[in-house]
């Protein structure tokens, strides 16, 4: 895991290295009940990078949950994100700021993640 600050007003953990193990371990202590769809997740990719002869379906992996855990590490931010997806999801006001909200999340997180 990179070094970063954790405590009270930082990540609940640092940053996992961006390899299916760390991301599982960074997985099981944030969010467990996210481990079976990490599992599944990895066992699909490993499958179609066999059957592509490709990386693409691991690097994929490895993108979706590195930023997955760049957000749930801390929860303010992950707890803000799925009112804006619940703003969208509801249809009920104009989501244009909500979805710009979003992106610059997930932008934030691409980027604590190195990606």
């Amino acid at each position: 895991m990179t070094e970063q600050p954790v405590g009270p007003y930082g990540p609940l953990i640092a940053m996992p290295e961006l390899t299916p193990d760390a991301l599982r371990a960074a997985v099981a202590k944030i969010a467990p009940s996210r481990i079976p769809a990490l599992i599944q997740h990895l066992f699909e990719a490993t499958t179609n990078a066999q059957a592509t002869s490709s990386l693409a379906p691991l690097r994929a992996f490895v993108h979706s949950w590195a930023v997955f855990v760049a957000i749930e590490r801390h929860p303010e931010r992950a707890a803000r994100l799925r009112e804006l997806e619940r703003i969208v999801d509801e249809g009920q006001q104009d989501p244009t700021e909500a979805i710009a909200e979003i992106r610059a999340i997930r932008e934030t997180a691409e980027t604590e993640a190195g990606l």
